[in-house]
């Protein structure tokens, strides 16, 4: 690793902490300027967390919002990406899949909860077809446009060569792709966490982050509302940075290799 990746590593974690700093403090000043049972200041919403992570309804409320998010969000990044691959090749397809993306992507996500209450019921599919929904556009998008930008010049020396379509795909499209599927994502992530904690909290179906944050709301728990917006703030970040924001560093790094 170079010195100049070290040092764009570091002010990375330095601007990570610094925001992370700035947040809290204003959420104490909040604190400071309001009526506790209004707004807990940060020791108390803490303690808090720290003694709830150590509940099983926790644990378990944790394992049904993981489990809703990795099935919706690997659905919606297999259909992304086969729908962008083939978008990107095929003109009229990709024509359709565009308008019908610019159409329905309008449209908050939330807002099909309660048509798909009516046709799936209450159970756990609702809420991931939410989630998938809600990651597919920025997934196929980004794929798709990598394609569109393929050299054509690329493409038809492969052809010449007697590259199959197979070959096509996997040593054309895909190195091309890579990198614009990861930043695809990392913001279908961003849409995915936000559609399921919102259809958690609509739907109030089973255990997840999203209905103990609305039951706390419901009962004016304003400490454990906090301490599941705290929750739901340190996973996103944790799954965003730990996990997308280093795979998309070593695909960039070694795309060329």
């Amino acid at each position: 690793m170079s010195t100049q990746t070290r040092l764009t590593g570091y002010r990375k974690k330095i601007a990570m902490s610094m925001a992370v700093i700035f947040i809290l403090l204003l959420w104490q000043i909040a604190a400071w300027s309001l009526p506790d049972f209004l707004m807990p200041g940060v020791p108390t919403v803490m303690v808090r967390l720290w003694h709830d992570i150590q509940t099983v309804a926790f644990r378990n409320s944790l394992w049904g919002s993981l489990t809703r998010l990795g099935t919706g969000y690997a659905a919606a990044l297999v259909f992304g990406v086969g729908f962008g691959l083939a978008g990107g090749i095929l003109f009229f397809f990709r024509e359709v899949l565009k308008s019908a993306i610019i159409i329905l992507q309008s449209i908050p996500s939330i807002a099909w909860v309660p048509l798909f209450l009516i046709v799936m019921g209450f159970g756990n599919l609702p809420i991931i077809v939410v989630v998938a929904l809600a990651a597919f556009f920025p997934a196929a998008l980004s794929v798709m446009n990598a394609t569109e930008s393929v050299l054509k010049v690329h493409v038809a020396a492969a052809k010449v060569m007697g590259a199959s379509s197979w070959d096509m795909l996997r040593r054309i499209y895909l190195p091309a792709v890579m990198p614009e599927l990861i930043t695809g994502a990392q913001l279908a992530f961003g849409n995915a966490w936000r559609a399921l904690i919102s259809a958690e909290m609509l739907i109030g179906f089973g255990q997840g982050l999203g209905r103990t944050l609305a039951y706390a709301g419901e009962t004016a728990d304003m400490i454990g509302v906090m301490s599941n917006i705290l929750t739901i703030a340190i996973l996103a970040t944790l799954i965003d940075q730990a996990i997308l924001e280093n795979l998309k560093r070593h695909v960039l790094r070694y795309q060329y290799v």
